[in-house]
């Protein structure tokens, strides 16, 4: 019996031996992760903005600026976006001088008495800044570069009101500012009449009302605009009473006109001064 159970037990350890690998249970295949592929340094790396996206970030004031600029190192490049650059229609040149208006504005101290000197050394800048940017919009808008009249008077109007709006001052020596202007303004209309009268003999100044909003102008100055008065009453003499400015008649636009006598009845404007 001994012998016999060494032999079973002999037989099953030959059985469980002679198994064949193949008949073993199969082992799932498992996924080896690789290593993800780097990333080259040179496939991502900083770098500035194209011109196009550049000046789509740029606002208006900064643009100008680095158009001055780069004008000013390069004055070829200068002269050339002169030439090439359309002329300011009236509204714009206008526009620009109501915000140096606005910065005059701004510039005198709260509750202060606007004619006095502190506020003209609080405002001195900004009052410089409104007239040599009136002095240098005024000639665009004169005869040779400008040819159409009615233009150069649409912004003779304006700029004249601007001028009408400039502080007036205690002081005597600060007085010339706005004297100065009205001076420079008195004679660009009169070359403008002057040129006006050479086509049509003038008469669309009158059909255009442009006379009496002269007179208007130069009773609100004061008279001080009486260079421009005489340049269009002496252009328009030829009109005579066809156009209500006969000499004739001691009560017509250009006998008031000639006397300086026009608008005395009429309320005088106040401005913001």
């Amino acid at each position: 019996m001994a012998g016999r159970k060494r032999k079973a037990d002999d037989d099953a350890l030959d059985d469980n031996m002679s198994i064949s690998p193949q008949n073993s249970p199969a082992i799932a295949p498992r996924n080896i992760a690789r290593p993800s592929k780097k990333v080259r340094a040179n496939e991502v790396t900083g770098r500035p903005l194209s011109l196009p996206r550049l000046l789509e970030t740029l606002d208006a004031q900064s643009l100008r600026s680095v158009l001055q600029t780069i004008c000013e190192r390069h004055p070829d490049i200068g002269s050339e976006v002169v030439t090439s650059a359309p002329r300011p229609s009236v509204p714009a040149a206008l526009n620009v001088l109501s915000q140096y208006q606005d910065r005059l504005r701004d510039a005198f101290p709260f509750g202060g008495d606007a004619g006095s000197d502190y506020a003209y050394n609080r405002v001195r800048q900004a009052l410089t800044d409104l007239i040599d940017a009136l002095i240098d919009f005024t000639p665009q808008y004169l005869p040779p570069i400008e040819t159409q009249a009615t233009v150069s008077l649409s912004f003779l109007d304006g700029a004249t009101k601007v001028v009408h709006e400039l502080p007036n001052w205690n002081s005597q020596s600060h007085r010339h500012h706005k004297d100065n202007a009205y001076d420079e303004i008195s004679k660009a209309w009169a070359l403008v009449i002057s040129e006006a009268s050479k086509k049509g003999g003038g008469f669309h100044l009158h059909s255009g009302g442009w006379d009496q909003t002269l007179a208007k102008h130069n009773q609100e100055s004061g008279g001080r605009m009486q260079v421009a008065v005489n340049s269009l009453g002496t252009n328009l003499g030829w009109m005579g009473g066809n156009a209500g400015m006969g000499s004739g008649d001691p009560g017509s636009i250009r006998n008031q006109l000639l006397s300086g006598t026009y608008g005395t009845n009429l309320p005088v404007q106040v401005g913001l001064w």
